[in-house]
């Protein structure tokens, strides 16, 4: 299976994926560290979240910018859509998005 499908899959199979430097547990930017803390705090707990660590593997991080088209790290992805990095995460839960967002993959 090529990067580009393995990247097609992990978004398909789960409704809620965030590619991210680290771990929820140890984050490695400040970037990633903030964009778990956001989905936590409109209500997803980490059992619902699907995480990939790019930094344990090169060629999803060197990939999914193409993949998206969107250049950095974290990338959050629902329901299969790129909803952005974390200054559009952040912006969603200011704004009640996210927990709207959040609420419907609880419920479904």
């Amino acid at each position: 299976m090529s990067v580009m499908q393995r990247i097609q899959s992990a978004v398909e199979a789960h409704p809620i994926v965030l590619f991210m430097k680290g771990t929820p547990e140890y984050p490695m930017c400040g970037f990633s560290s903030r964009a778990v803390e956001t989905l936590r705090a409109a209500g997803l707990d980490d059992a619902q979240l699907h995480v990939v660590n790019v930094l344990e593997d090169p060629d999803v991080r060197a990939n999914l910018p193409r993949f998206s088209n969107w250049p950095t790290f974290p990338q959050l992805f629902i329901h299969g859509e790129l909803i952005g990095g974390c200054d559009i995460t952040v912006e969603l839960h200011e704004s009640g998005e996210l927990a709207r967002m959040v609420a419907e993959v609880r419920s479904a």
